[in-house]
């Protein structure tokens, strides 16, 4: 567990319990400057936004979160345009947060 970044996502198809509160804030302190926030839905998800000089240093960071997470098979929601992107992360098949959500952050922390 010690670094994220280093491992696999695992593709979940369900069938696995989401993480309750003490274990995703066990994983939020291994991730850098992410936010663990809840829907109206009670679905806990990951989100960051991040900045940039330009629109062209936002669609390049896109792209390479983009290709991060066909790699990983785990693909999150992304919002971006001149100067920021969003990105929120969750597993859609257990509607909440487990391992591979924290590895897929870290990933995408590694691109800066």
């Amino acid at each position: 567990m010690n670094n994220l970044a280093n491992k696999k996502c695992i593709p979940c198809e369900g069938g696995i319990p989401k993480f309750d509160t003490t274990e995703i804030h066990k994983y939020l302190k291994m991730v850098d400057g992410w936010e663990v926030k809840e829907d109206e839905s009670k679905i806990f998800y990951l989100i960051k936004k991040f900045k940039f000089k330009n629109f062209l240093e936002s669609q390049n960071f896109i792209n390479k979160v983009g290709e991060i997470a066909e790699q990983e098979g785990h693909h999150p929601d992304i919002w971006f345009g001149w100067g920021y992107a969003k990105i929120k992360i969750f597993t859609h098949s257990i509607k909440g947060l487990h391992e591979s959500d924290f590895i897929l952050a870290a990933k995408v922390d590694k691109i800066l």
